[in-house]
C-alpha cells in the first residue's frame, strides 16, 4: 500500500505466486487497486495468469475489473476487496467446470469411427484396417 496522486489517494497492490513444476504447472494472482477516502471509491484491476505446459501448452491469462463504494475504515476497504476477489474466483471456478463437461469434453471422440467401443483386454488381436476401420487393409 502507497500514496498516490499528492497523497489523495492510496494504491493497493497485491501479487501472490505459486509454481508447481512436478505438476506442470505455474499461477500469478495480481491485483491492484486506488481507493479513495474522500469519495469512498475504490477501482482496480484483478489479473490471473495460470501457464500449465505438460504434453504441450495451455494458458489462461484474464482480468477483472472491479468498482465499489466503501466505508472509510480500513476493515471496510480490506473486506470490499476480499468480496471482489472471492466473487471472481467462484466466477472462474464455474466457468472451468462448464468447460470440462460443454467444450472440452464435446473435444473428445465419444467412440472410434466403427461406432463401437474398443475391447482393450484384447487390443493385441485387431488388426489395423480389417477389425478397427471394417475396410479393406492393403
Amino acid at each position: 500500500m502507497f500514496p498516490v496522486e499528492d497523497d489523495s489517494q492510496l494504491a493497493i497492490v497485491t501479487v501472490a505466486n505459486k509454481y508447481s513444476p512436478s505438476n506442470f504447472w505455474n499461477g500469478r494472482w495480481r491485483s491492484s487497486y486506488i481507493y479513495s477516502p474522500a469519495s469512498g471509491q475504490l477501482t482496480g484491476t484483478i489479473n490471473v495468469d495460470v501457464h500449465y505446459y505438460e504434453d504441450g501448452n495451455v494458458r489462461l491469462l484474464t482480468n477483472k475489473e472491479v468498482a465499489a463504494s466503501v466505508g472509510s475504515t480500513a476493515a471496510e476497504v480490506v473486506r470490499a476487496i476480499a468480496q471482489a476477489e472471492k466473487k471472481y474466483q467462484e466466477d472462474l471456478n464455474r466457468a472451468f467446470g462448464g468447460l470440462a463437461e460443454g467444450a472440452f469434453k464435446s473435444l473428445r471422440r465419444q467412440l472410434p469411427i466403427t461406432r463401437q467401443k474398443i475391447e482393450w483386454e484384447k487390443i493385441s488381436g485387431y488388426r489395423l484396417g480389417q477389425d478397427i476401420g471394417g475396410g479393406r487393409s492393403r
